[in-house]
């Protein structure tokens, strides 16, 4: 019996991986010999776009629960030998920010136990492999090593797999008022009202319209939390379109090197930071990108109004010094670990006086660490002449410069090499590849003007 109170229950299919398993365990199932090579159901293709596009379905669900018979007679160790060999393509599936949620859940002592219609022997071998703490699912009868056609227990989906839950926890001590369940399909209302709390992921458009009556909280895993989501789009998808250069006709822009940055995975995008305009400069780098990035800034940008909820919108990390300092380096390396970019600006804040015409630039060890812990790769970018456009001395950019707008360059280097031993050296190492990729004024000592030095200062 287990000391938890709570344990959190997890669908899988379109909830803990984002769509179905049915092609991945088929697929294993033939090269063990269960299945014979070129057996399909009529309109296979269709019914699983269907199904990932809209959830289960009764006569879809009926097929799952006819398979027992169709596996009669076959071996069990075989299809326990096809769950293994299973194991990394349904890892590869698995939703970015699932195993982050469980583990939060996980870190406050409760167990984690997979609920799947799915038969046992065949997500078993996943299951241990993710670190699940149990499995209900359904169950083959086995006599001799084969399975005879018919079910232990009963077919686990809907009230069924409500009521094997219900067993789960009588036997376990299990509190369900005290557990979560997370589930996308409308035919897991049964287990989601049994729990205390439920959780609709990835909800199919019944589900949706029972969690609006219910007042359930909808939720994804394929995005940070708080981040929304419109038909499948979040707001950077939305805004996108309109981040081009044409948007800012009061500047001219030069991006070089976005072939630099990885299409998929995790990367950390550092930058220099110079004006309050490098938003818009690194917004174009974000845009030509075509895939979201999130971006570390200042607790105030996210205070502010519309501001700030945009900034959260966009799955924006707010960095609060003061009160919770390590809270968005645990957010940002959950982040990262999810396969995402994430834009810093070690310097923290733009340089005031002098300190702006230094050669030589300094930045906090942030980046150096999250790359140090994570593995994602640091690329640097040099961004000059926002400053012109917009300098801190101004509260608002100059757009009145149509004619004759200033030049602003954003360079894209390649990964820095980092050794993961020394964050300071490492820091040093980013910043000196931001300032090689500067032009040659960056690089040169000399004493401004008064003028120069009134525009890096607050007009305040």
């Amino acid at each position: 019996m287990s000391d938890a109170t709570g344990a959190v229950f997890v669908d899988l299919d379109r909830t803990l991986i984002g769509s179905a398993s049915g092609p991945i365990l088929q697929a294993a199932m033939v090269a063990e010999g269960v299945l014979p090579a070129g057996r399909k159901l009529p309109g296979e293709r269709f019914l699983y776009g269907f199904y990932n596009s809209f959830g289960e379905t009764v006569p879809f669900m009926a097929l799952a629960r006819a398979a027992a018979r169709l596996m009669k007679g076959r071996s069990a160790d075989a299809v326990r030998r096809a769950g293994a060999a299973a194991v990394e393509p349904l890892i590869d599936l698995i939703q970015p920010w699932a195993l982050e949620a469980l583990g939060a859940h996980r870190g406050e002592g409760r167990l984690i136990v997979l609920a799947t219609t799915s038969p046992l022997d065949l997500v078993a071998p996943f299951a241990n492999a993710v670190d699940f703490d149990d499995v209900v699912a359904t169950r083959y009868e086995e006599v001799d090593g084969r399975y005879t056609g018919h079910l232990v227990g009963k077919f686990a989906w809907g009230i069924g797999k409500r009521d094997k839950i219900r067993d789960w926890a009588g036997s376990n001590g299990i509190d369900l008022a005290d557990s979560h369940m997370y589930s996308d399909s409308v035919f897991d209302v049964p287990v989601l009202s049994a729990v205390g709390h439920p959780h609709p992921l990835n909800a199919d458009p019944r589900l949706v319209a029972v969690a609006l009556a219910r007042r359930w909280p909808l939720e994804n895993w394929d995005r940070p939390p708080g981040v929304p989501n419109v038909v499948g789009l979040e707001p950077y998808h939305l805004i996108r379109p309109f981040v081009r250069p044409e948007s800012f006709p009061y500047a001219r822009f030069t991006v070089n090197g976005i072939e630099h940055i990885p299409a998929m995975g995790p990367v950390i995008l550092v930058s220099n930071h110079r004006s309050y305009f490098d938003v818009a400069a690194l917004a174009l780098v974000a845009a030509r990108l075509r895939r979201p990035v999130r971006f570390m800034g200042k607790q105030e940008l996210f205070d502010a109004p519309v501001v700030g909820q945009l900034g959260r919108a966009l799955g924006g990390i707010p960095v609060d010094r003061d009160s919770a300092p390590g809270e968005s380096m645990s957010k940002a390396r959950a982040a990262l670990r999810a396969g995402e970019a994430v834009i810093v600006l070690p310097q923290g804040t733009i340089p005031r006086g002098e300190a702006f015409f230094e050669p030589v630039l300094k930045g906090k060890t942030g980046a150096a660490r999250l790359s140090a812990e994570t593995g994602a790769p640091v690329v640097p970018i040099g961004i000059w002449g926002t400053e012109k456009v917009w300098p801190r001395s101004s509260k608002v950019p100059n757009v009145a410069k149509l004619q004759h707008p200033p030049r602003v360059t954003v360079t894209i280097g390649p990964p820095v090499p980092l050794g993961h031993t020394d964050a300071v050296a490492d820091t040093a190492a980013l910043m000196a590849a931001v300032v090689d990729l500067l032009p040659d004024d960056a690089r040169r000592a000399r004493i401004p003007t008064d003028e120069e030095l009134r525009h890096t200062r607050p007009s305040a």
